[in-house]
C-alpha cells in the first residue's frame, strides 16, 4: 500500500509539472526550482527531483549540473513530428472506436458537438470553450478505442498539440470547420463505417496541421516586415 501511495504521489507531481509546462504556466527557459515546486505542490523535494528527471527524458526540461532545471518547451520540429504521428494514429483510433464505442459515448460526443456549436456562435467569446471541447471530443474517442496503449500515446500527443495551438490563434472559420469535421467523424462511427471514420479522422488532423503551418508562415511574414 505504501509503495502504491509513493508511485501515485510521484505520478501526481510529474503530471502537475508537465501540465504546467504544456499550458504555459511555466515558460520556456524558466528555472524550475525544487524547493518552490515542492511548496507549491505540498510535497518534499524528492518527488519533484524525480519528476524533473523524467521530464528531462521527455525533452520538456533541461537539467544543467550545478545550476538547475530549466523548461525546454517544444520546438516547431517537435510539433510537426507530433502532428504527423497523430495523422497516422488518429485514424486507427477512429476505426477501433467504430468497433467498440458505447451508446453512452456516442451521446457524449453528440453533446460535445452541440456545446461546441453553441460556443462557436458567441462571436469569439467562446473560443476557449471550443478549444476545451475539441480536446474532450478526442479524449472520448481515445477511450472508445478500448486500447490502453493507443489512448495513452494519443493523449500525450494531444497535450503537446495544445501547446502549439495556444501559442497561435485558432480562427473562427477553422473552429467551425473543425466542428463540422467532428460531426462527419461521429456520423461515420454511428453508421459503423470504419473505413470512412478512419479517413475522416486522418483528414481532420491534416487540416489542423496545415492551418498551423499557414499561421506560422503568416507570422513569419509579418515579423519580416517589421
Amino acid at each position: 500500500m505504501e509503495g502504491y501511495q509513493e508511485n501515485s504521489l510521484r505520478s501526481h507531481v510529474f503530471r502537475s509539472i508537465r501540465d504546467g509546462i504544456l499550458n504555459g504556466t511555466y515558460k520556456e527557459q524558466e528555472e524550475l526550482r525544487e524547493v518552490a515546486l515542492g511548496k507549491e505542490l505540498g510535497v518534499s523535494r524528492t518527488p519533484v527531483r524525480e519528476a524533473l528527471r523524467q521530464l528531462e527524458l521527455e525533452g520538456l526540461v533541461t537539467i544543467i549540473p550545478n545550476k538547475g532545471a530549466y523548461v525546454t518547451g517544444i520546438t516547431d520540429k517537435d510539433i510537426q513530428d507530433i502532428y504527423e504521428m497523430r495523422f497516422m494514429l488518429e485514424g486507427l483510433c477512429a476505426r477501433w472506436a467504430t468497433e467498440h464505442i458505447t451508446e453512452e459515448q456516442l451521446e457524449e460526443l453528440e453533446e460535445i458537438i452541440f456545446l461546441s456549436e453553441f460556443h462557436a456562435r458567441r462571436d469569439g467569446s467562446g473560443a476557449q470553450q471550443v478549444t476545451d471541447l475539441d480536446g474532450k471530443f478526442h479524449m472520448v474517442l481515445y477511450e472508445a478505442s478500448q486500447s490502453r496503449i493507443l489512448s495513452h500515446v494519443l493523449t500525450d500527443f494531444h497535450r503537446y498539440s495544445l501547446m502549439a495551438r495556444r501559442s497561435s490563434m485558432v480562427s473562427e472559420e477553422r473552429a467551425r470547420k473543425s466542428i463540422r469535421e467532428h460531426k462527419q467523424i461521429l456520423r461515420a462511427i454511428r453508421d459503423k463505417d470504419a473505413d470512412l471514420a478512419e479517413q475522416l479522422a486522418n483528414e481532420h488532423v491534416l487540416h489542423v496541421m496545415r492551418n498551423l503551418q499557414k499561421q506560422e508562415t503568416q507570422e513569419q511574414e509579418i515579423e519580416g516586415q517589421r
